[in-house]
């Protein structure tokens, strides 16, 4: 197993959520790019964030987004 591109974009997209508070989402406009808009689709349609257009984190993509910022934190450091 190993990380395809379609992983590594719903990973950056799970890296722009805000995790101190349960009251920020985040919005993806049509206007973005596609990758993106696509990314944030499949990760709606896998139950880790609320609406197909970003939304808010489900309790599933928080702990998502949370070993996602970690494991970046982690690379970026060592």
């Amino acid at each position: 197993m190993s990380f395809t591109t379609e992983l590594i974009e719903e990973l950056d997209v799970l890296t722009l959520f805000n995790l101190s508070t349960t009251q920020e989402g985040i919005k993806v406009h049509g206007t973005a790019e596609k990758s993106l808009i696509a990314a944030t689709k499949r990760l709606h349609k896998k139950g880790l964030i609320s609406q197909a257009d970003g939304g808010y984190l489900t309790g599933l993509g928080h702990d998502a987004s949370q070993h996602a910022q970690d494991l970046l934190t982690i690379l970026e450091t060592g």
